[in-house]
């Protein structure tokens, strides 16, 4: 099958986008995922979306220390040490060596973690914490995906935890995310599977595989270089506030790069989902979740007794 022949194709390397369009969202950049001039748009398309400074402008994980921190389950130490570690991802982006060292960092801290309580916080705050890091373009790029009748999926090197309801308010069809192996309600400080770098092409490949996806007409969205073996395994590789080794890449490549900079409420631009089907572990999280946020109210209805 060949890919659709689109009205517009955006290739931009070296400047941020610019104009106005709907909403804020910068008019050029509504032509990069548009519908083709006279055909459908092709079954077993997805467009796979990296989360971190490519739909929200911080690290997912890092961003929930401060309520983490209010719930006993990491000290002051730690928030200032996150803080720090959120400054350095956000001016230069994160190498594969950083990403090995915060994924360290969080495994550490988390261990002996319960994870129903883990679980309740995320869903407690969640709006909160994400609502103001969304990117209003990213929420654009999504829709007009959706519209095309493309599935999204949401593959993230953060945890699951943080990853899949975020996911689920986005929208997403799927998503795959890092897992931290579990031993009587509690995290061992064992990952069991990081979705990172090659990682992050094959949960890609293995989607692919399950949903009948043709990887040559499929889109990925990431960040940073460590998600090169995603962004080469698909059709339409497009980089978004690339680090400086992605931007080198992709100006070597052709590939088109997009600067998101304006941030959206989830509530306000994105409808509650419907219809959507999110992985397994996702809908059981969402179950896992749900038992938690009780459990989590009633734990606050007993402090305030």
């Amino acid at each position: 099958m060949s890919a659709p022949a689109y009205r517009a194709h955006l290739v931009i390397n070296e400047n941020a986008v610019t104009g106005t369009g709907v909403d804020g969202v910068p008019a050029r950049m509504l032509n990069l995922v548009t519908e083709p001039e006279s055909q459908p748009a092709p079954a077993g398309v997805a467009a796979f979306f990296d989360l971190d400074k490519t739909v929200i402008a911080k690290s997912s994980t890092l961003a929930f220390s401060r309520p983490f921190f209010r719930e006993g389950l990491i000290n002051r130490r730690a928030v200032l040490k996150s803080t720090y570690a959120q400054f350095l991802f956000m001016l230069a982006g994160a190498d594969a060596d950083q990403m090995d060292r915060m994924r360290a960092h969080i495994t550490s801290l988390c261990t002996g973690w319960d994870v129903e309580q883990v679980n309740a916080i995320v869903e407690e705050t969640l709006h909160d914490i994400v609502d103001p890091l969304v990117y209003k373009e990213a929420t654009q790029l999504i829709e007009e995906h959706k519209e095309q009748g493309h599935d999204v999926v949401v593959l993230s090197a953060s945890g699951s935890e943080v990853v899949e309801p975020i996911a689920r308010l986005l929208g997403a069809t799927h998503t795959t995310a890092s897992r931290m192996g579990v031993a009587d309600g509690r995290y061992t400080g064992e990952v069991e599977f990081y979705c990172s770098a090659a990682n992050k092409a094959l949960a890609a490949e293995e989607l692919a595989e399950r949903h009948g996806y043709d990887l040559a007409l499929c889109h990925a969205y990431s960040d940073s270089v460590t998600d090169l073996p995603l962004l080469e395994a698909v059709g339409h590789p497009i980089v978004i506030n690339p680090d400086r080794k992605l931007r080198k890449e992709a100006v070597q490549r052709g590939w088109p790069s997009l600067a998101f900079e304006h941030p959206v409420s989830l509530r306000a631009r994105i409808p509650t989902p419907s219809g959507t089907t999110i992985t397994a572990a996702a809908v059981g999280m969402g179950a896992v979740a749900a038992a938690g946020a009780a459990w989590y109210g009633l734990r606050h209805r007993r402090r305030q007794s």
